[in-house]
């Protein structure tokens, strides 16, 4: 019992330091995830998540805050507050009432729980699936235009990566079926439920309006700490092409790490500021870049495949091995659906190059 509650203590630590970092920031639905630390991994996520003091006092309010804890791995499905708020608006309860139910509030909780650590590509690898919880009653997944359906909920931001698992934030309250029945009695009629509906619609709208652009997440993340895209950013300005990924788009980006280019400078046996010099550099840049927004769950379907890109219409080959992204046969999809306004970035461990 003590394993199956853990990715709840990391969670409530996570939450606790959003809440301190974020209050200061606008929430997006960004998607913005990253490698953890050697012991820090929570610290990681603080960056791009959305706000959970609702979740905070639900966990603790369940008594799970001090001991629910272990190794894992698991999938947290996570509500954000607006979903927290939609729910008790259908369901025409307070916050207090569902708080002061803990038998019912742990139920609810474990049923946001699954008991293995599943990214994005693996979720979406289950559309149509129904998957066991720690509640243990399963949760329905489903890919609906590209985007991870889980029951009702969409996951609104992916892959936030945690020392002992991964956290999916999704924008409504998971019900498990058994709950949804007995809490039935106490639901709005049916106009409640579209108003609902239609309120989380504009939430959403909304949210997505706030996403900023591909070459804003570059710029932003070459300024966190840790940096990341520091080099992909030197050699989108230099090429003069952040306007174009600041435009209108939609794009697909594969976006080199630091890392990966620090490799290809090694390789290449040059330094970053002949790299930068090089004439065919915007041409390498665009060659990480397809036309259209392709999400983890399309690029699996279209799979093995040859997909034309911004250069000149060569052509990048993606495939899947052993469940993961890979571009070329060199590069792998390490960060899947960093969501943006004119598209979406997948992040990946090698630059590509043009084979001309």
């Amino acid at each position: 019992m003590k394993r199956r509650f853990s990715f709840f203590a990391l969670l409530l630590a996570f939450a606790m330091i959003v809440a301190a970092c974020s209050s200061d920031s606008d929430d997006t639905t960004t998607t913005t995830t990253t490698e953890p630390a050697a012991d820090t991994s929570v610290l990681d996520l603080a960056i791009e998540a959305g706000q959970f003091s609702t979740l905070i006092a639900a966990i603790d309010a369940a008594g799970l805050g001090e001991t629910l804890e272990g190794e894992g791995p698991f999938t947290v499905l996570a509500p954000t507050d607006a979903a927290f708020d939609a729910a008790f608006e259908a369901l025409g309860i307070t916050a207090e009432e569902l708080l002061a139910d803990t038998e019912t509030l742990t139920a609810i909780l474990l049923y946001h729980v699954l008991g293995e650590a599943a990214d994005s590509q693996l979720v979406a690898t289950l559309d149509g699936s129904s998957v066991a919880t720690l509640n243990p009653q399963t949760v329905d997944i489903n890919v609906v235009d590209g985007q991870i359906m889980i029951n009702e909920a969409t996951v609104v931001s992916a892959d936030l990566i945690a020392d002992n698992g991964i956290v999916h934030v999704i924008d409504a309250v998971l019900l498990p079926p058994d709950i949804a029945e007995a809490l039935g009695v106490a639901m709005a009629e049916e106009p409640m439920e579209e108003e609902t509906t239609t309120t989380t619609e504009a939430t959403t709208t909304t949210t997505e309006a706030m996403e900023p652009t591909i070459a804003e997440i570059v710029v932003e993340s070459a300024a966190g700490d840790p940096a990341e895209f520091t080099v992909l950013l030197a050699a989108l300005e230099t090429a003069g092409l952040v306007d174009a990924l600041n435009g209108e788009g939609p794009f697909t980006v594969f976006a080199p790490t630091d890392e990966a280019f620090g490799a290809l400078l090694e390789e290449l046996g040059v330094t970053a500021e002949e790299l930068l010099a090089n004439p065919d550099l915007a041409n390498i840049l665009l060659y990480h870049v397809v036309s259209g927004e392709f999400m983890a769950a399309d690029v699996i379907e279209i799979a093995p495949a040859d997909v034309p890109t911004l250069y000149e219409e060569n052509t990048v080959a993606i495939a899947v091995v052993d469940g993961s992204v890979v571009i070329n046969d060199v590069a792998t999809v390490i960060t899947a659906d960093v969501m943006a306004s004119n598209g979406v970035i997948h992040v990946i461990d090698a630059v590509l190059v043009p084979a001309s």
